[in-house]
């Protein structure tokens, strides 16, 4: 947990429609014991308070473009210079800026975009770059540091959501530098609680439904009784272990009743045609629906198709477009239901690619300045920042960091991003470290 000092309630309003402050109101459990807890629970059945609940729950979607894309080929094209390559740039909704060829619904809907052109960070090879890119600090062994998802999923969680709050969609289970993350602890100190639920290629989650040869009150009562006796042991032997394991059967019956969230099949033809055929596409869809439904943080992941040291601009000619028409529809179809003003949408990967080509047609990794995009809650429109040179060799404007943008996605969530974690016995830790200051450019 992180002592968030930043929130104040009123305490005087006891009516169902005053804003519940969900802080508050966890630090009273924190307080209160098991038995506190199970009389509580009843509260979020209430109507007024699961209304107000969800109208005012924010999300996230991460598209982790794992590989790397090139910023000369999406958000910083570089016409006519050797670094270029051979597509031309495009004019955009934002009056005098331009992205590539490739990308023309985005350049369509860029004034609802902030794109950020001056991203400079240190590592450059896959495992570590994502290591640093998604919890936001270099390693400090041994501890680790929870990743951006486990955070969210802590922070704007709900306490009674089904949905698990930490979701990853994955359609490459094995193979590449991101399996090497996979493997490793998402939550850190926060718990295996806080760690996501990764569903992978297939649209849908198997093996969810009770055997037929047991009974609901059969089961029922199991699950009462090793609840009953996990609760126990954890209690008397303040087990951080035996703790995990409770969140983890209790997520499981979340999933066992909001499986049919992840079937793709209940979908309108004509949504998975927008966004399909491929798997990033569709399980960016299936994100959409997540959210929809309450999901409060989902990362959905692509493989690595972006790491292209060969045959480059041949490859991009296929990927760009894709991403392009994915983004479009993610953003628009949010903005339609009404949940693009309360979803952070982040569309990036671990680095950028080199502004030279390599000897076999390919562009390699390249951390020294490169692109990424932002929209939706809390984020300004329409907003480009940062520079870099004429050949997108060096950051000329604002260069910022992975601890900037992590202050950046902190403060657009309300979440206070210099919170100290509370870990006794351990070193000081931040959600972001040394007072980072956020992207304020192209903060609300």
């Amino acid at each position: 947990m992180a002592k968030d000092k930043s929130q104040t309630s009123p305490l005087g309003c006891s009516t169902p429609e005053h804003v519940f402050h969900r802080r508050l109101f966890l630090e009273g459990l924190a307080g209160a014991g098991a038995a506190s807890v199970m009389s509580w629970s009843g509260l979020f059945s209430l109507a007024a308070f699961a209304e107000q609940a969800k109208r005012e729950q924010k999300h996230c979607i991460l598209l982790w473009l794992c590989g790397a894309p090139s910023q000369f080929e999406t958000w910083d094209p570089k016409p006519g210079r050797p670094t270029s390559g051979p597509f031309k740039s495009i004019p955009t909704k934002v009056p005098g800026v331009h992205v590539s060829e490739l990308m023309p619904k985005c350049a369509s809907i860029l004034d609802k975009l902030a794109i950020v052109r001056s991203m400079k960070t240190k590592q450059s090879e896959h495992f570590q770059g994502i290591d640093l890119l998604t919890r936001g600090a270099e390693p400090r062994p041994p501890f680790i540091r929870p990743a951006l998802g486990s955070v969210l999923a802590q922070q704007l969680g709900q306490l009674d959501s089904p949905i698990p709050n930490f979701i990853l969609l994955d359609p490459c289970p094995e193979g590449n530098e991101f399996k090497k993350f996979k493997a490793g602890n998402w939550a850190g100190w926060l718990g295996a609680q806080y760690g996501p639920v990764r569903v992978g290629g297939d649209y849908k989650i198997p093996d969810v439904e009770r055997s037929a040869a047991i009974s609901a009150t059969d089961y029922d009562e199991r699950e009462s009784l090793r609840r009953f006796l996990t609760k126990k042991f954890e209690n008397e032997r303040q087990s951080a272990a035996a703790s995990s394991q409770n969140a983890v059967f209790e997520r499981v019956k979340g999933l066992m009743s909001c499986a049919h969230l992840f079937d793709l099949d209940g979908l309108p033809a004509k949504d998975k045609e927008k966004y399909g055929p491929g798997t990033f596409g569709l399980h960016t869809l299936l994100a959409r629906q997540l959210v929809e439904n309450g999901a409060p943080f989902v990362m959905v992941a692509n493989g690595m198709p972006w790491d292209c040291h060969v045959f480059h601009h041949e490859i991009y000619q296929m990927l760009v477009p894709d991403l392009d028409k994915i983004i479009y529809h993610l953003v628009t179809d949010l903005e339609e239901r009404g949940l693009l003003d309360k979803t952070l949408v982040v569309m990036m990967g671990e680095f950028g690619r080199t502004p030279w080509i390599n000897t076999s047609r390919g562009r390699d990794h390249y951390p020294n300045a490169w692109s990424l995009a932002m929209a939706g809650h809390g984020i300004k429109r329409g907003v480009i920042v940062g520079a870099t040179d004429e050949d997108g060799i060096e950051v000329t404007e604002r260069p910022f960091n992975e601890k900037n943008l992590f202050a950046t996605i902190f403060t657009a969530l309300g979440i206070d991003p210099y919170a100290e974690y509370d870990l006794p016995g351990l070193p000081t830790f931040h959600r972001v470290e040394e007072k980072t200051e956020p992207i304020r450019e192209i903060l609300t």
